[in-house]
């Protein structure tokens, strides 16, 4: 059975994720309140802000933006998007 959360992100009890996805204190305040849902929709978000500030993994840097960015996703009122972020044109 499932390790059910009450998500702070989407505001609903749901299956929580199965380990720490950091070794730190931000880690376990995910791990503790976060769903794999909401973990899922913040996978989406990382590739988009890796892409839009050029971060490169090999920068120590990144680890820092990567923690304030999923700290605001997370956490704050929503998540700031990269300033010169275009949405992707629109299917249809």
């Amino acid at each position: 059975m499932a390790r059910m959360v009450m998500c702070k992100k989407l505001g609903r009890e749901l299956p929580g994720l199965a380990y720490k996805p950091f070794p730190n204190e931000l880690g376990q305040r995910i791990y503790d309140s976060i769903s794999q849902d909401a973990w899922k929709l913040w996978l989406e978000h990382f590739k988009m802000i890796l892409n839009e500030y050029r971060l490169s993994p090999a920068d120590p840097r990144t680890t820092e933006i990567l923690f304030q960015q999923a700290e605001q996703f997370f956490f704050g009122e929503n998540a700031q998007l990269p300033p010169d972020y275009r949405p992707p044109p629109s299917k249809g």
